[in-house]
């Protein structure tokens, strides 16, 4: 068999394979008996029908068409494993040439992985340098605020919303969610809302209706809104009064005793003791947060200056899955979050479906880039997920579903993924090492 090699854009190349007649022939014959036991003939058992009348029965085009399937399988199973390619999906093929006593001709096209030379990557990860971390007193305090506002007593109140009430309504746009009614609730005037929206339902009771334009903010996200006036129909639903309590030790406490739970004889137990112990907690926890960030900014930072001194084609196939991928989380999330069918979504924001597909073309060459090169520091580094730190990692993230969403979830699509993130771990904490994080 003779095969000619092309390279292809794209990270693809195209194989025409020859066989020749005589090897041809080995196949034609492998067709016939293997289509000979599906061959029904009166007076003959199955199976037992000599071959001359089976070739006869099946006719000549059909056991073409098998011997080629069985010769291109063949052929490109053995290349591909003598060649030690790693393929992306099926491979496209097209007969040029097939007849009985001659030579069997056919090409390929394949998808297959891009030959990566990586940069000195050690180096360029020592060379990323951390950044200070910084917890100052107004996070503390806010975050503090938060926990306070948490712990707040609500009443109902038949007056007039005033700032600061916490308020319960319904509101309709014909530009938004299809014109549909939604509901919402939040802090009267502390930013939960549009400004001009929140000028104009204050002084309104429990029960009230009211119609009114509210201009959009320019950094709204949807472009058709932004900077513009909107109409709104609101029904204010619930006006309640927040009465906070103090920040104090008791407060702390209090928090505390949520966090606990009870003791052995029946009584509150409490995390903290004071204020002073639940601002420690609270900075301590702000400061494992940012430090988690940093070195999530690192562990890109690294892997984009290693990825700006490669240059090879990224495989369209990976592309496409990787873009299609992306386009169902966010219409999963457009249906989730917004509570809107899609093609409301599409009517809003004035966009077709291919639209919104192309715009995910960046960030999915992004991360197939990232991935493919992850995957050659790991092969360079010989790192490898053995089957039992897999397993134990499967056991703890399955213990994270329902039974109900475990009958929903396709396990061995969920433990190639969790394949996949051990080992970018792995790959992450050797480039760690080099920069000494």
């Amino acid at each position: 068999m003779k095969n000619t090699i092309k390279k292809l854009p794209k990270s693809q190349i195209e194989v025409e394979f020859e066989l020749t007649a005589d090897e041809f022939q080995k196949y034609l014959e492998g067709a016939l008996l293997k289509l000979k036991d599906q061959v029904k003939m009166d007076g003959f058992r199955k199976g037992a029908v000599p071959l001359k009348m089976v070739e006869e029965k099946i006719g000549n085009e059909n056991l073409l068409m098998e011997a080629g399937d069985l010769a291109v399988k063949k052929s490109y199973r053995d290349f591909v494993t003598e060649s030690k390619l790693e393929p992306i999906g099926d491979p496209e093929v097209q007969i040029k040439k097939i007849a009985k006593g001659s030579p069997f001709e056919f090409v390929v096209k394949i998808s297959v992985l891009p030959e990566i030379v990586l940069p000195d990557y050690q180096e360029i990860a020592k060379k990323v340098k951390g950044q200070d971390i910084l917890v100052d007193e107004k996070e503390v305090e806010d975050a503090v605020i938060y926990l306070q506002k948490s712990k707040a007593k609500l009443s109902p109140v038949e007056r007039g919303a005033e700032p600061k009430d916490f308020v319960e309504i319904e509101y309709q746009n014909s530009q938004i969610n299809g014109g549909k009614i939604i509901q919402d609730s939040f802090i009267l005037n502390e930013g939960g809302f549009l400004k001009d929206f929140e000028d104009n339902i204050l002084g309104m009771k429990a029960g009230d209706e009211k119609e009114f334009k509210a201009k959009f903010p320019d950094n709204t996200p949807n472009k058709e809104l932004a900077g513009k006036e909107s109409d709104f129909k609101v029904r204010m639903v619930l006006v309640q009064k927040m009465e906070l309590p103090e920040i104090d030790d008791e407060l702390a406490k209090s928090l505390g005793q949520d966090a606990s739970g009870v003791g052995s004889a029946g009584s509150p137990v409490s995390a903290f003791d004071s204020l002073v112990s639940l601002k420690e907690n609270i900075r301590g926890g702000i400061t494992m947060e940012k430090q988690e960030g940093e070195r999530q900014r690192k562990r890109g930072e690294v892997l984009h200056n290693v990825s700006q001194k490669i240059t090879f084609d990224l495989p369209e196939k990976m592309v496409d899955y990787e873009s299609a991928r992306l386009f169902e989380d966010f219409k999963n999330q457009i249906a989730q979050n917004a509570k809107i069918d899609f093609d409301e979504y599409l009517a809003s924001v004035k966009k077709d479906e291919n639209e919104v597909k192309k715009s995910f073309s960046l960030e999915a060459e992004k991360r197939i880039r990232n991935f493919l090169v992850l995957r050659e520091i790991g092969k360079a580094e010989n790192i490898e997920v053995d089957e039992k730190e897999l397993n134990e990692e499967m056991t703890k993230v399955m213990q994270r579903y329902s039974k109900e969403q475990l009958e929903k979830i396709d396990v061995n699509e969920l433990r190639e993924y969790t394949k996949g993130a051990i080992y970018n771990e792995k790959v992450f904490e050797k480039l760690e090492s080099f920069s000494k994080i």
